[in-house]
C-alpha cells in the first residue's frame, strides 16, 4: 500500500519529452526538486542543478564521491561496540558560478523580465541546457544560452559553454566567472534521511593562486584530513572589445570579463572546471593534477569534449535503453531513472554508490545495501565492468569489516550498514549494525555477477576471500537450537524492514545467510579440489580449513525458517504474529512516514512493515518458495507494507506481476517510475533515490517482462500491455547481447551479439542464434496497464 500523494507537475511547464526533462518557465515553487532533477554527475563528480548565477538556490551543492568530513558520534549513554565516528559527504568548492551584468544591472531570475525560458536535462547527450531571452529594465534584449556537462570520459572534468548576444543596441556587459569555497551551513533536522549540518567551518585553506584566466584553490578537511584541489580556466571569444581581471583569495576566485557589447555580436565564454581529491597526497600534487587536467581540456576544446560525451551516451543507451513506444511520459520517466543511475555509477572507481548519488546531501552520501540489491542488477546486464568495480570496492573494505566484526564480538567480517570509508557510521544499532543481512546481500550480488559474466578469476581471488569471512560471521552468529529441533537459528538481527528490529529468525536474513553459507562452502571446496594453488593462497590470507567449510554447509542445510502452518505463510520473524496489526486505513496521510511521527517503540509493537521483507526474499530467492507459498505470503504482507521506504514498491510491483495481480502491479510500477519525478517520498529536494531508480529497471525487466535468472539460467514470462505499446530492451549475458521486444500480441527474442544462447519462454526452451529472432504469441495472457 502507498499512503502518500504524488506531485503533479504542470504539463504546460514540464511537458512530456522522450529524451529530455524540460522546464518551460522559471518556477521557484519547485526549486528544491528541480535542483535534484537537473543535477549532473559522472559517479565521481556531481553538481546540483543550481542556476549558473548561483541564486536563487534551495540547497546548492557540488560533491566528490567519497569526499567526507568525520565527526565523533556522541551517545548520552555509551555501550560496548557502538559506532564511534560519523562520516558526512560535504559540498566542495562551487565552480559553476557565472554572473551576468548588463548596464551594471545584475541578471537575477526572480526579478528578470523573461521573454523566453527553457531549461532541459538532455539525457541523450548528457548535458544541462538553458535558453533565455531577457529584457533588461532599460529595454535591451539579451539572448543567454548555456550548456553544462560533467564529463564521463574525463573523470575529473566539467565544462560550461555560456553564450550571450545583445539583440538590440549597445551596452557594457560584465561576465564574472567565479569559484567559492565559502560554506553556507545547512539547517539542522531531526529527519534521519537528511544530512548532518556542520555549523563550524570544515575546510582549511592550503593553496590559492592564479595565472591569466586560471585559478586553483586547495583545501583540507579539519577532521578527516582529506585534501581537495579545484581549478577553473577559461576561453573567451568575441569580436566585441573586452578586457579581463583575475582575483583570488584563499576561499574565493573570479575572472571578470568586461565587454563593450555590440548588437548581434555573440560573446562566448567556455569554462573548464576540475576536481582532484585524496586522503594521502599533499595539496601541492593535487594542484599539479588539476593543472594537467585543465591543460588537457584547453587543448581539446569544448567541441571535442562534447563529442566524446555524446559518444559515451550513445554507447550507454545502446547497452541500456528501455525503449517504450506509445507513451512519451512513461518513456521520459524510464530514461530519467536510467540516466541518473548512470550518473551515480559510471566513474565511481574506488568508491561506492551514495544512496542519493551525487544529486544531493541526503543520507550523508553513505553507501548502503542499496548498491548490491537494487543497482547491481541493472549494471550486471548493461555494464558488468562497473558492477565489478563496485564489488572490488567492497573487497577493499574487507580489513575494516574484519575489525568491525571483532568490535561486535564476532568472527569473520561484518560489512558496515552505512559508510563512506569502510567504518560503520550508523549510530542507531537497532536499524543499523543489526542488519547483518548486508553481508549476505553483498555475497548474493557476487554470485549473480559471476553467473552473468562467468568471471571465475574474480570469484577465486577477491570473491573467495569475502565469502570465507562472511560465512565465518554467520556460523559464529547463529546456533543450533534444541527448541527448534537442532535447526540453525539466528537471533537478534534486523531484516530489511526497519519497523521490526532486533528480532529472532528473520526469514529474509536466514534465507540469505543460507545462500551465503552454501556459496562459500561450494566455492572453497571447488578451489581445494580444482585449484590447490589458489586454495593455498586463500588459506594463507584467511586461515580457512576444510573442517570449518563443512560447518558452514551443515549450518546452511539445517537453517531454520519460521513458518505458520495455520496461515500457510513464512513468518517475517518468530514473534511477528504476536503483535497488534497497525490500522493503516485510519492513519492520516500526513502521518507518513511513520518513523517521523511515532516513537520507535510504538512502531515496534505493531504488525506494520516499512519495506518489503519476506516479499523481497520471494523475489531474490524465488526458487526457494512454492507458487502457493508466494501467493499466501504476498496476500498477507502486502497490505501491511506502508511504502514508507522508496525501496519497497518496485519489489511489490515485481511480485504482483508474478502473482497475476496486474492492476496492482501497474499501480506499483507507476509509483516506482515516479518515485522522484512525482516526489512520492516527499524528499526529492535532498537528492534522487538511486536504489528506487534501479528498481525502475528491475520492475520493467523482472516484473513486466517476467525475467528470472536463478543460477544463471534466464527465463521470461512477459505480460502484454493493455494499451498499444511496444517495449524493447537489451541484456548482456556472458558476453552476448539479447534483445527482448514486447507488444500487445507477441514477444520477440533476438540475439544481437554472440553465437548461441539458451533462454526459456514460459515453459518452453528456446535456442537463440544470430540473425534468427524467435517470436511467441501473448494473445492468451492477461494484460497490464503500464
Amino acid at each position: 500500500m502507498i499512503h502518500r500523494e504524488r506531485l503533479k507537475w504542470p504539463e504546460h511547464i514540464y511537458p512530456a519529452d522522450d529524451w529530455r526533462f524540460v522546464e518551460k518557465q522559471f518556477n521557484p515553487g519547485y526549486l528544491g526538486q528541480t535542483e535534484t532533477f537537473f543535477a549532473l554527475a559522472n559517479g565521481y563528480l556531481g553538481m546540483r542543478g543550481v542556476f549558473e548565477e548561483g541564486s536563487p538556490a534551495h540547497q546548492n551543492g557540488t560533491f566528490v564521491n567519497g569526499f567526507y568530513e568525520s565527526w565523533p558520534i556522541v551517545y548520552p549513554e555509551e555501550a560496548f561496540g557502538l559506532a564511534t565516528t560519523g562520516q558526512t559527504m560535504v559540498s566542495v568548492t562551487d565552480s559553476k558560478i557565472i554572473k551576468l551584468y548588463v548596464d551594471d544591472e545584475p541578471f537575477y531570475l526572480p526579478t528578470a523580465m523573461l521573454l523566453l525560458f527553457e531549461r532541459a536535462l538532455n539525457m541523450k547527450d548528457g548535458t544541462l541546457d538553458r535558453d533565455i531571452l531577457w529584457e533588461t529594465p532599460s529595454g535591451k534584449h539579451l539572448s543567454i544560452k548555456s550548456r553544462r556537462f560533467v564529463s564521463f570520459e574525463h573523470r575529473h572534468l566539467a565544462a560550461i559553454s555560456y553564450e550571450i548576444t545583445l539583440l538590440n543596441g549597445e551596452a557594457p556587459i560584465v561576465i564574472s566567472s567565479e569559484m567559492s569555497n565559502e560554506q553556507h551551513p545547512l539547517e539542522q533536522s531531526s529527519d534521519p534521511r537528511k544530512t548532518r549540518a556542520f555549523q563550524e567551518s570544515i575546510f582549511i585553506p592550503k593553496a590559492s593562486y592564479a595565472n591569466h584566466h586560471r585559478i586553483v584553490l586547495s583545501h583540507m578537511t579539519r577532521q578527516s584530513q582529506m585534501r581537495l584541489a579545484c581549478g577553473i580556466d577559461h576561453v573567451f571569444e568575441s569580436e566585441c572589445p573586452f578586457s579581463h581581471e583575475t582575483k583570488h583569495s584563499e576561499n574565493f576566485g573570479k575572472v571578470v570579463f568586461s565587454i563593450d557589447a555590440k548588437c548581434n555580436v555573440p560573446m562566448r565564454l567556455t569554462k573548464y572546471m576540475t576536481y582532484h581529491t585524496s586522503r594521502r597526497v599533499p595539496p601541492e600534487e593535487l594542484c599539479e593534477r588539476a593543472e594537467r587536467t585543465l591543460d588537457r581540456a584547453m587543448g581539446h576544446g569544448f567541441g571535442a569534449l562534447m563529442e566524446s560525451q555524446q559518444q559515451y551516451m550513445a554507447d550507454f543507451w545502446q547497452r541500456s535503453d528501455i525503449e517504450l513506444t506509445g507513451d512519451p511520459k512513461i518513456q521520459q520517466a524510464i530514461r530519467f531513472n536510467l540516466f541518473h543511475i548512470l550518473q551515480a555509477t559510471a566513474r565511481a572507481e574506488g568508491a561506492g554508490v551514495p544512496a542519493k548519488g551525487l544529486t544531493g546531501h541526503g543520507y550523508e552520501g553513505h553507501y548502503f545495501w542499496d548498491t548490491e540489491i537494487y543497482v547491481l542488477p541493472f549494471l550486471l546486464y548493461t555494464a558488468p565492468r562497473i558492477a565489478k568495480n563496485l564489488l572490488k570496492f567492497r573487497h577493499s573494505m574487507l580489513d575494516k569489516a574484519r575489525k568491525r566484526a571483532q568490535e561486535v564480538n564476532q568472527k569473520g567480517a561484518l560489512f558496515p550498514w552505512r559508510t563512506i570509508n569502510g567504518e560503520e557510521a550508523s549510530a542507531y544499532y537497532a536499524a543499523g549494525t543489526a542488519q547483518y543481512h548486508i553481508n549476505a546481500d553483498i555475497m548474493y550480488a557476487l554470485k549473480k555477477y559471476v553467473e552473468v559474466t562467468e568471471d571465475e578469476v574474480f570469484l577465486k581471488q577477491e570473491g573467495a576471500e569475502m565469502l570465507v569471512e562472511t560465512a565465518r560471521l554467520w556460523r559464529d552468529l547463529g546456533f543450533f537450537s534444541q527448541n527448534k529441533g537442532e535447526r540453525f537459528c539466528i537471533a537478534g538481527v534486523t531484516g530489511p524492514d526497519e519497523y521490526n528490529t532486533v528480532v529472532n529468525n528473520n526469514t529474509f536474513t536466514n534465507l540469505m545467510a543460507r545462500e551465503n553459507l552454501w556459496y562459500a562452502a561450494s566455492t572453497v571446496k571447488n578451489l581445494y579440489e580444482q585449484r590447490p594453488d589458489l586454495f593455498a593462497d586463500l588459506a594463507h590470507k584467511t586461515g580457512v580449513e576444510l573442517s570449518e567449510v563443512e560447518e558452514w554447509k551443515q549450518a546452511a542445510d539445517r537453517m531454520y525458517l519460521p513458518f505458520d502452518e495455520k496461515l500457510g505463510i513464512h513468518l517475517q520473524d518468530d514473534e511477528f504474529l504476536e503483535k497488534k496489526p497497525w490500522d493503516l486505513e485510519k492513519t492520516p496521510v500526513e502521518k507518513h512516514p511513520l518513523l517521523l511521527h511515532y516513537h520507535p517503540l510504538v512502531i515496534y509493537r505493531h504488525q506494520v512493515i516499512k519495506q518489503a521483507d519476506v516479499i523481497l526474499a520471494m523475489f531474490l530467492l524465488g526458487d526457494e518458495f512454492t507458487p502457493e507459498q508466494k501467493k499466501r505470503n504476498f496476500d498477507f504482507y502486502d497490505p501491511l507494507t506502508t511504502g514508507d521506504s522508496s525501496l519497497s514498491v518496485s519489489i511489490q510491483a515485481i511480485m504482483a506481476f508474478e502473482m497475476g495481480y496486474l492492476q496492482r502491479a501497474g499501480d506499483y510500477m507507476h509509483y516506482t517510475l515516479l518515485m522522484d519525478l512525482a516526489d512520492v517520498a516527499g524528499n526529492a529536494a535532498d537528492g534522487c533515490h538511486i536504489a528506487s531508480m534501479g528498481g525502475t529497471w528491475m520492475t520493467a525487466v523482472y516484473g513486466f517482462a517476467g525475467m528470472r535468472d536463478y543460477h544463471g539460467r534466464l527465463s521470461f514470462r512477459p505480460i502484454p500491455p493493455a494499451r498499444p505499446l511496444k517495449v524493447r530492451f537489451p541484456l548482456t549475458v556472458r558476453g552476448q547481447t539479447i534483445e527482448v521486444d514486447i507488444t500487445q500480441e507477441s514477444v520477440t527474442y533476438s540475439l544481437r551479439e554472440g553465437d548461441r544462447l539458451m533462454v526459456r519462454h514460459y515453459d518452453e526452451e528456446i535456442e537463440l542464434l544470430p540473425g534468427r529472432p524467435i517470436s511467441k504469441s501473448l494473445m492468451a495472457i492477461g494484460r497490464t496497464d503500464i
